[in-house]
């Protein structure tokens, strides 16, 4: 039996991974900074650790956790949200046989990082939005002339984030940022597990009801169109990744699905994969794997 240490537990999405593993006969165990979580009171979790708090310690928190993987057996640690910045760190110096669920800390930071994100799309001569550094003559050149968002290069969940008109100032967010073109169409999201470049299974989903900046009622797309697809599955070939990926989109005003960021962890539409199909992706990820999608097409958090 593999032991499984997943490293947040207040989240659904720790819960999905929790009782996925467990129903392929895996030993769960959660690392999180608060004693009492959601995950904390399923059945599918055989212990529950707290660990310092890795966004206020961090090296506090590396250490614990190292402990945790020597003293508990583990086999596979599985990051669940942002947390995964700091787990990622497991990978230098962890115990022959343990298998952490995280590409490196230097290619989740390009990723994580909006701006870095962009350019490496177009690197790989993917369609992005027109996207510049904020402080930049371009970024200025162009918010004179068209609509444009500003935000943080490195933030999540929408926090900064400020729609502009033709002609205005561009802000000063006090931290890094970048300014993109305004898109005015839907917007909709894409979670994937990936192995060595090759996409083992993508869902694509809306957001059904807002909550201020994020979703908290999705919808999953049954029959998501193969340029959407494509695109994911270039990106993740062209930068050779393993773990989790997830996208954000955008149509432009011709209708075309445009990137707007990339998060490199789960999202919430691992919530309609079979979790039979989500446990093999993390477990074997060598093997084929196309996701089949829960009968449920509408959930809420």
């Amino acid at each position: 039996m593999a032991t499984v240490l997943i490293t947040l537990g207040r989240l659904p999405k720790g819960l999905e991974l929790a009782r996925a593993l467990a129903g392929a006969g895996c030993r769960v165990l959660v690392a999180e900074p608060w004693r009492w979580h959601l995950t904390r009171l399923s059945g599918a979790v055989a212990e529950s650790h707290v660990l310092p708090p890795p966004a206020f310690q961090p090296d506090a928190y590396d250490t614990a956790l190292r402990e945790l993987v020597q003293a508990e057996g583990v086999d596979l640690v599985v990051p669940v949200s942002e947390e995964i910045l700091h787990v990622s760190r497991l990978r230098q110096g962890t115990p022959a046989g343990v298998r952490v669920f995280t590409p490196t800390p230097e290619d989740l930071l390009a990723l994580h990082d909006k701006l870095s994100f962009m350019e490496t799309a177009r690197r790989l001569d993917l369609p992005t939005p027109a996207t510049f550094a904020s402080d930049s003559d371009a970024a200025r050149a162009f918010a004179r002339e068209s609509a444009f968002i500003v935000k943080p290069t490195l933030s999540s969940a929408g926090k900064g984030l400020a729609v502009r008109a033709a002609g205005d100032p561009i802000p000063d967010l006090g931290e890094p940022a970048l300014v993109q073109a305004f898109l005015p169409g839907e917007e909709f999201s894409s979670f994937s597990v990936a192995h060595e470049g090759q996409v083992l299974g993508t869902v694509v989903y809306r957001g059904r009801i807002i909550s201020g900046t994020v979703a908290v009622c999705f919808e999953a797309i049954r029959e998501p169109e193969q340029t959407l697809l494509d695109w994911i599955g270039r990106f993740v070939a062209g930068t050779g990744y393993s773990g989790f990926i997830s996208f954000d989109f955008r149509r432009d005003g011709e209708g075309r699905a445009l990137p707007l960021e990339c998060n490199p962890r789960t999202t919430s539409g691992i919530h309609f994969v079979e979790p039979e199909d989500l446990a093999r992706a993390i477990l074997a990820p060598e093997e084929p794997n196309a996701f089949r999608l829960r009968e449920e097409h509408v959930l809420q958090q």
